[in-house]
């Protein structure tokens, strides 16, 4: 038998149908939903006087267009109020389970899917979203897909599409004090820019990666599409089923064992080819920051803005983006000023994520210039924070646990960052308006923000932890 990747072995299995010299109809294992890209794929639905065709396969809950204050009381924003409206309504009309806003079970879709037990090895999961492929560190075939593609799903539990070319991309070593999955996956896009890795389809490997926990592979594959990725996936491991072995539904338990071995078969056979293969070393990376409008423009904290970019029209670009965010080629950027932290997002909204920033912020206070946003992903990760007394952590040093939503992460709620503010944010992009119009965003890890949050100004972390 041919050998084949972690990845050829999902996808092949889950053909329904090849079309020969075009995409593969692929069925769907696990469809997400929320209330900003699934409005118009149940009108389609509707139309066509077509039901949901397995509706126990998809899970809804709103997000993205929620505050994340007062959300026991009726929403303000006449849109958000009214899309939030429409997901219970449709999710009521086609039988859909659906956690609305004080829903135990609430919070960023990328986020719930995983600590419910929803996110299994060897699936193939979509979702009307991005950052689908944050549940490929479960060893997953996950991405996003278009609002006609929502529909397709919901209609027939299969969607057409092309298969990816595969890369493989290795970081063995140890990780240096203050690096965490957020500076891996920044420095790797830096390495390979914000379009290296269009039309491959990525599987991470490597020591330091196995090293990360399963909170930090989904922060590394959640930002896969950052590099143009179709998505990213890692191998389960013991790491894996232990995590999974606490969330695990009720039903699926007594198979536990069963299935474990079933899962321990998915991974990369020896002799597989890839596309294409990049190695990075771990020791090589530091806490990272972007500078730029996209996130391959990063670099360390503690580094130089490059003076020039590529050829002529890449550097044209380049120049661009410093220009909107105000900042100069050559230019250091530890010391400078900070209006806006954001901790949050399907990227950086666990609880492992607020259990950093409330280690190094504690026994300090919030710089008085700075305004923070410290958001949970789910309504769990709320009530641990709560329960493992982060929430009094974070009030003793002058922040506020907001409730779960995705906030800052984009300018789709209340929580936009004003027009010139200067944000360091641990969500996933940093493109020109995206936490509000004119507004500069600076992707960092947690431990960064909480950095900036307490000096008021862009700081590496590692000079906080040594103190």
């Amino acid at each position: 038998m041919e050998p084949k990747t972690l990845f050829d072995k999902i996808w092949d299995s889950h053909v329904v149908q090849s079309i020969k010299g075009g995409p593969d109809v692929l069925y769907i294992d696990r469809h997400f939903i929320h209330e900003v890209t699934s409005p118009q794929a149940f009108d389609g639905l509707r139309k066509r006087g077509l039901q949901v065709f397995r509706p126990a396969k998809t899970i809804a809950t709103a997000d993205h267009n929620i505050p994340t204050r007062d959300q026991d009381k009726p929403i303000k924003d006449e849109l958000s109020r009214n899309q939030v409206g429409t997901l219970e309504k449709n999710c009521r009309d086609f039988n859909i389970e659906y956690f609305g806003l004080n829903h135990p079970k609430n919070g960023i879709v990328h986020v719930v899917g995983p600590e419910l037990g929803y996110t299994l090895p060897g699936m193939t999961i979509v979702c009307g979203d991005s950052h689908t492929s944050t549940h490929g560190a479960f060893g997953t075939v996950a991405f996003g897909i278009g609002t006609s593609e929502v529909e397709m799903v919901l209609a027939s539990q299969c969607i057409i599409q092309p298969k990816p070319k595969k890369m493989r991309i290795t970081v063995n070593g140890s990780l240096q004090k203050g690096v965490t999955s957020k500076d891996i996956i920044l420095y790797i896009i830096s390495r390979l820019s914000a379009g290296g890795a269009t039309g491959y389809f990525v599987e991470y490997s490597g020591t330091a990666i196995e090293s990360l926990s399963m909170e930090g592979r989904m922060t590394v594959c959640n930002m896969s599409i950052e590099m143009g990725a179709r998505g990213g996936l890692i191998a389960p491991d013991m790491k894996t089923f232990e995590y999974l072995s606490k969330v695990l539904p009720a039903d699926l338990k007594p198979d536990f064992n069963s299935l474990v071995k079933g899962w321990m078969k998915l991974k990369t056979d020896k002799e597989a080819v890839f596309d294409l293969e990049k190695e990075f070393d771990a020791g090589d990376i530091k806490p990272m920051i972007t500078y730029g409008t996209n996130p391959g423009l990063g670099m360390a904290v503690d580094d130089t803005i490059p003076e020039k970019a590529g050829n002529k029209e890449e550097n044209a670009a380049f120049l661009r983006s410093l220009d909107y965010m105000g900042f100069k080629p050559g230019e250091k950027l530890l010391g400078h000023p900070v209006d806006y932290v954001f901790v949050g997002s399907c990227t950086n909204g666990r609880i492992e994520d607020l259990r950093a920033f409330a280690e190094l912020v504690r026994g300090r206070k919030k710089d008085p210039g700075i305004t923070a946003l410290i958001v949970p992903g789910s309504k769990k990760v709320e009530q641990q924070a709560i329960s493992e007394g982060i929430a009094d952590t974070l009030k003793k040093a002058g922040f506020e646990l907001r409730q779960p939503g995705c906030s800052s992460c984009l300018a789709m709620n209340e929580d936009k960052i004003p027009a010139g503010k200067y944000a360091v944010s641990t969500s996933n992009r940093n493109f020109e308006g995206r936490q509000g119009p004119g507004a500069r965003t600076l992707l960092a890890s947690p431990l960064t923000a909480a950095a900036a949050a307490v000096t008021g100004k862009i700081t590496d972390p590692r000079d906080l932890l040594n103190n």
